[in-house]
């Protein structure tokens, strides 16, 4: 099952299990706007190369559009279509006042000089300028993208609008406008609910031995944080190497050696394993924090964690969730454990338009209150309405919402 097909069949689940009507599945299921750009790019040798961008905005039912802008040669008009309406559905769970976009550019970054990156980036945004603003789609960072692009597609919409329009782009740098607690905040927002359900699930966390799989940004400082709260990470893994030591990796070191290297593979300490063996290891909490759909119906059987914090999007496959299901393993789904990033993306949003900056401790301390808060909410929906799992919860929930909007705003009846 591909990944659109993935985001379409959980969001069926929770049309089936609230019981709508066909029109309101449509309006769900369907985007409200999709944009299809080629856009002219000069190269370091002087020729001129076309590329292909995309921009999805799924609803604009509860405020602007608000998801990232991925660079990868994958990147078609299919994968933005469903990650623009799982955003929708993952706003919706955090209580986020935005409906979900999705942008992306067809292109190989590691084969682009840094200038051919920013010529990429600035024309990327003149194509898509008229459908964006700080009232109508509000862009981020994603994959392979990061806050120097965001800094070059916010300078160049201000040139085209003549105006300083910060609020227009979230994930930039802190000098113009960024948020502190930014970098961090997809990792610290996926420890919050983990925690909260632990605490529910019983599981002591500060005796928790955690597995990361996936080693990047979100992984690197998901590790560190379970670390200093006082887990034991047993298992870290980048794209070709796993570490794994029952007594605890040392990831301050860890850390350092991969921002040096930039690979784990001359890590002395543990055992080395393949990444695919790592996810087999035993461990309490096992954090999928690298790609989509590593944990399948193939080795779903060999998964031997208590708990799967999603901190990746779309880790586990619909087949998988079935058989995890079974094996009572507890799912902590993508939707709600990666959440964190959008919804300090929300805080830089609302700082940009206040002009009025909040520290990093209250950024943290705003971010744990409406995770915890949306953990809640979905524990009390899945007891509440005899739910089987949290994915279902949390889908039907944020559904719940969508469609209560959209019903009084007359969208659907």
């Amino acid at each position: 099952m591909g990944f659109r097909e993935a985001a379409e069949y959980h969001l069926n689940r929770a049309i089936k299990f609230l019981n709508l009507n066909e029109d309101t599945a449509m309006a769900l299921l369907e985007p409200r706007k999709s944009l299809e750009v080629t856009f002219s790019v000069r190269m370091d040798d002087g020729r001129v190369r076309q590329f292909k961008g995309y921009r999805v905005q799924h609803t604009d039912v509860l405020g602007p559009a608000k998801g990232g802008i991925r660079f990868h040669p994958n990147v078609d008009m299919d994968e933005v279509k469903a990650l623009a309406t799982l955003m929708s559905i993952k706003c919706c769970v955090i209580g986020l006042p935005y409906g979900g976009g999705k942008g992306g550019v067809t292109v190989n970054t590691k084969e682009l000089s840094e200038s051919e990156l920013e010529r990429v980036s600035r024309g990327f945004i003149r194509a898509i300028a008229p459908i964006i603003s700080t009232d109508k789609d509000v862009p981020a960072p994603d994959m392979y993208t990061n806050s120097k692009v965001m800094a070059w597609m916010v300078d160049e919409y201000s040139v085209i609008k003549q105006v300083n329009e910060f609020g227009v782009i979230t994930g930039k740098p802190l000098s113009i406008g960024g948020s502190a607690g930014r970098n961090a905040a997809t990792a610290r927002g996926g420890f919050f609910v983990t925690r909260a359900a632990c605490q529910k699930e019983g599981i002591d966390l500060k005796k928790a031995k955690v597995i990361v799989h996936g080693f990047g940004n979100v992984g690197g400082h998901a590790a560190r944080i379970f670390a200093e709260e006082g887990s034991k990470v047993i298992g870290i893994a980048d794209s070709k190497t796993a570490i794994y030591d029952p007594n605890g990796i040392d990831i301050k070191a860890a850390l350092e050696l991969k921002a040096k290297t930039g690979s784990l593979k001359s890590y002395t300490q543990g055992q080395k394993l393949t990444p695919q063996e790592l996810l087999e290891c035993e461990c309490d909490i096992l954090v999928p924090a690298s790609l989509e759909a590593v944990i399948t119906e193939e080795n779903a059987a060999q998964i031997k964690a208590k708990m799967i914090a999603e901190l990746a999007n779309g880790p586990v496959t619909p087949e998988a969730d079935e058989i995890l299901n079974q094996k009572k393993v507890i799912l902590v789904p993508d939707i709600l454990a990666n959440a964190g990033g959008v919804t300090v993306s929300y805080f830089e949003w609302v700082q940009n338009r206040m002009g009025y900056y909040w520290t990093a401790e209250e950024i943290d301390e705003k971010l744990e209150k409406l995770m915890c808060k949306a953990y809640e909410d979905i524990y009390n929906f899945k007891q509440e309405k005899n739910c089987p799992d949290y994915r279902l919860a949390a889908f039907a929930i944020a559904t719940n919402r969508l469609v209560q909007a959209m019903k009084d705003r007359g969208w659907v009846s």
